[in-house]
C-alpha cells in the first residue's frame, strides 16, 4: 500500500497540490497545499487511516463538525473537508511562521503581551 502522502496526493490531485508535510500528532497528519481552485496555500488535516479502522472516524468528524460551526476573527474557518480514497480529511487556511509548540519550546515561556498578539 502507498505510504499516506502518496495516496492523499493521488486522491485530491484534481482539487490541490500536496507539497509536503507540516506536522504530526497523535490522530492526524497535517499537510501544506496549494489550492488549485483558488490559488491560495492550505493546510490539509489527514485522519490516520490505522486510526480510523482501529477507532472509526467519529472524533475526527465531531471535530470537523465543531470547526464548520465556528465563526470568531481569531479562528481559522474550515474551507473543505470530505473523504477521498478512503481518507478522511479537512482544510483550513495555512498561517505561514512557526507553530506554537516551536515557538515555546524556543522561548520556554510566552509573555502575555505576546500570546495577545498571536495570529
Amino acid at each position: 500500500m502507498a505510504d499516506l502522502f502518496t495516496r492523499l496526493q493521488a486522491a485530491l490531485a484534481d482539487r490541490y497540490t500536496i507539497e509536503r508535510e507540516l506536522g504530526r500528532g497523535g490522530m492526524a497528519t497535517v499537510y501544506l497545499a496549494q489550492d488549485l481552485k483558488h490559488h491560495r496555500k492550505v493546510a490539509i488535516k489527514v485522519l490516520k487511516p490505522e486510526l480510523a479502522a482501529a477507532l472509526g472516524p467519529d472524533r475526527f468528524l465531531r471535530e470537523i463538525e465543531t470547526a464548520a460551526g465556528l465563526n470568531h476573527p481569531h479562528i481559522l474557518p474550515l474551507h473543505d473537508s470530505g473523504e477521498a480514497a478512503g481518507l478522511l480529511y479537512y482544510v483550513m487556511p495555512y498561517v505561514e511562521g512557526e507553530s506554537l509548540r516551536d515557538r515555546l519550546s524556543r522561548e520556554k515561556q510566552c509573555r502575555s503581551r505576546a500570546r495577545l498578539r498571536m495570529p
